[in-house]
This record gives C-alpha cells, sequence and structure tokens, in this order.
C-alpha cells in the first residue's frame, strides 16, 4: 500500500460514498412515484411498477445513506440496477457507452458501489447495525 496512513478514513470515504448513493436514488425514486406516469412511458414499465420501483429506489436510498438496514437496502438497489442493465442491453439495445441515450456504465456503476456497501455493510458510521 502505496499510503498506509490513508486507511484510516475508510469509514469516512464509506460514509461520503453511501450519502452519495443515497442521493441519487432517493431523487431517482422521488422521480418515479411523482411523475409515475410520464417516467412509466419513458422506461417502459406499467405505473403501478413504476411506482414500486420508485418506492425501492427512495427506501434504499435513504437506507443506505443513513445507515439503515444497510445490507438490505444495498441489496434492493443491485437488484434495481441489474434490472435497468437487462433493459438497456436486452431490450433497448444499448451498448455500453451508449449511442442516442446513456449506456449501461452508469447502472454498473451504481451496483458496484452498491455492492461495495453491501460487502463493508457501510462502514462504522451507520444508525443501525
Amino acid at each position: 500500500m502505496l499510503f498506509p496512513q490513508l486507511a484510516r478514513f475508510t469509514d469516512l470515504g464509506l460514509l461520503l460514498l453511501r450519502i452519495m448513493v443515497g442521493f441519487v436514488f432517493v431523487t431517482s425514486g422521488w422521480s418515479h412515484i411523482s411523475k409515475s406516469e410520464e417516467r412509466s412511458k419513458s422506461i417502459g414499465l406499467s405505473k403501478g411498477l413504476t411506482i414500486v420501483v420508485g418506492a425501492i429506489e427512495l427506501l434504499g436510498g435513504l437506507g443506505v445513506a443513513f445507515g439503515v438496514l444497510t445490507q438490505l437496502a444495498a441489496i434492493g438497489l443491485i437488484v434495481i440496477m441489474l434490472g435497468a442493465i437487462q433493459k438497456k442491453i436486452f431490450v433497448w439495445h444499448i451498448g455500453f457507452w451508449g449511442e442516442k441515450a446513456s449506456g449501461w456504465h452508469y447502472d454498473l456503476i451504481f451496483a458496484i458501489m452498491s455492492l461495495l456497501i453491501l460487502f463493508t455493510a457501510g462502514g462504522q458510521y451507520v444508525l443501525m447495525r
């Protein structure tokens, strides 16, 4: 390790990661819930399923950000991201980087960040262990 003294900031780094991931999912989930008709058309899901996806994003984002049921929240977010990746690859035929729309690299990054949160249980700075 080149800078071993930085290892003491691991939990702070995980907290910042959780806050960022949580913010992205909370805002996305709120958009799915508050604009469910519009969002359902743009993502090709029924209005009801769009609301369910939005609720998972919203609750998962809050759980990850605040450290409440962190691992369960991270699993929910991973499932959402895998669904988004599946839709982009097999239904919309969008490449990794995308041509006319955002590729699935973004979704993969958030799935991997959520996987890190899952594996570490979010670090030490959580509200509920």
